[in-house]
């Protein structure tokens, strides 16, 4: 299976930021038209341990534990700002006792750290924030 690259080279939204800063205008969160959605946001060092790892694991490009992880995430419950098939991507957070995948996920989108943790298998989604 190919696992898709972490684009470290996109730089749009940055510079929309930089732009925006520089002549005094404003930043949209999401593109024109995009849906709203109810994601929450997270520090990187509240995460659990097990998605530490899942991160470090997707920034290596893998082994990955599970057949499922890198797989295409479609986004049906519409939580996700909306984006074309192939844009989002899951990877199981391992569950401490459970004899399953369990719940834990990390969702990455094709925008360099745009990684969104569930724990509830999909019923809400919190960005990571790498920053604190």
């Amino acid at each position: 299976m190919r696992f898709p690259p972490r684009n470290l080279t996109r730089l749009g939204a940055a510079a929309a930021l930089v732009s925006a800063l520089l002549v005094g205008g404003t930043v949209s969160a999401a593109p024109a038209g995009a849906a709203a959605t109810a994601v929450g946001s997270i520090c990187y060092g509240d995460l659990p341990s097990q998605a530490h790892t899942t991160l470090d694991l997707i920034e290596q490009g893998g082994p990955f534990p599970y057949p499922q992880d890198g797989t295409t995430f479609q986004n049906r419950e519409g939580i996700l700002p909306s984006r074309s098939t192939g844009y989002y991507h899951e990877y199981t957070v391992e569950t401490p006792g459970s004899d399953t995948r369990g719940a834990r996920r990390i969702v990455t989108g094709e925008e360099h750290q745009e990684d969104y943790y569930t724990a509830d298998h999909y019923a809400s989604f919190d960005l990571v924030d790498h920053g604190c």
